[in-house]
């Protein structure tokens, strides 16, 4: 089984930290943009200027449509109307985490992929973890909210196997492709549901934007392809488990969220159990006697 090396380890958990923040983020701007007018605006923001400097994405242009409506277009217009329809940012950094579940069914079923069972083991403690999370927290939310919730989640694991095949040699290059084209649907459907945009925010919501466009999406899904091209999605995959845990953290440092023991012992079987599910034990190292090493030698 593939296991990530160091320093992609250590990428994965930033990685992780950055969109956990990222929740709480989002829940500010979108008290003042409306959700699909501020995830049109948060691709467009992404692509533009950098499109004009990336050049062609390297990879089929079917692949960067698919990434497009899944992964940008579908997740976050599913999620931030969700969202705004009554999900709280810490309950949403939870459930959006059943990603994980989808990326491992699509990538079985899609890519051939290997279910071992240290890692069916590893993912077990960790959803344990996000169910004690859920409990502590309340089904408090819409169930239309939550169902929107769950759709984004879908719509993130099929985007996760979709990059992965298509594999491109430039991440950061490849996203600022699907960012390109996935603005143009997210802002027309933001005209024809939410109508003409009203673009007079107070500063908070335009750094909002900034932090989710350049941080989150160009340099968060960067990051996120480059480990997709290196390692199954299967293997990558768990370590966004620990998005609410950060999500959790920073909403107790930034909005005076309470942060009980129940979360606290929550996050650390999370953490306990994706690292166990992306690792693998280490092989015993044979021991080889001296009379074992005579008669090698002697077969020699």
């Amino acid at each position: 089984m593939t296991t990530l090396r160091p320093l992609h380890l250590a990428l994965a958990i930033g990685l992780a930290a950055v969109w956990g923040v990222n929740f709480v983020v989002m829940q500010v701007g979108l008290e003042h943009f409306p959700p699909l007018l501020y995830a049109g605006l948060r691709f467009a923001m992404a692509a533009f200027p950098a499109l004009l400097l990336a050049g062609r994405p390297a990879v089929p242009w079917r692949w960067v449509a698919a990434v497009a409506a899944t992964l940008g277009a579908g997740q976050f217009g599913l999620l931030l109307v969700g969202m705004r329809a009554g999900m709280p940012a810490g309950l949403t950094s939870l459930v959006l985490q059943m990603q994980v579940l989808f990326t491992i069914l699509f990538a079985v079923t899609l890519l051939g992929e290997r279910l071992t069972t240290r890692r069916v083991l590893g993912l077990t403690a960790a959803f344990g973890g996000l169910a004690l999370v859920a409990l502590d927290f309340g089904a408090s939310g819409p169930i239309g909210a939550f169902a929107l919730c769950v759709a984004a989640a879908a719509a993130w694991g099929l985007g996760n196997v979709a990059q992965r095949r298509a594999a491109p040699p430039d991440a950061l290059r490849f996203m600022v492709w699907v960012s390109a084209l996935s603005s143009p649907p997210l802002l027309l459907l933001s005209l024809w549901l939410e109508g003409v945009p009203d673009l007079a925010s107070p500063l908070e919501g335009w750094l909002s934007l900034l932090y989710v466009a350049f941080i989150s999406t160009l340099g968060g899904f960067g990051l996120w392809g480059f480990l997709l091209r290196r390692y199954d999605a299967s293997t990558v995959a768990p370590y966004t488990l620990l998005v609410p845990v950060f999500g959790m953290t920073s909403a107790a440092l930034f909005t005076g969220e309470p942060l009980t023991w129940l979360r606290i012992a929550a996050g650390a079987l999370i953490v306990t159990g994706v690292l166990y599910a992306g690792t693998r034990p280490r092989r015993r190292a044979e021991v080889v006697s001296p009379r074992t090493r005579e008669e090698i030698a002697l077969a020699e």
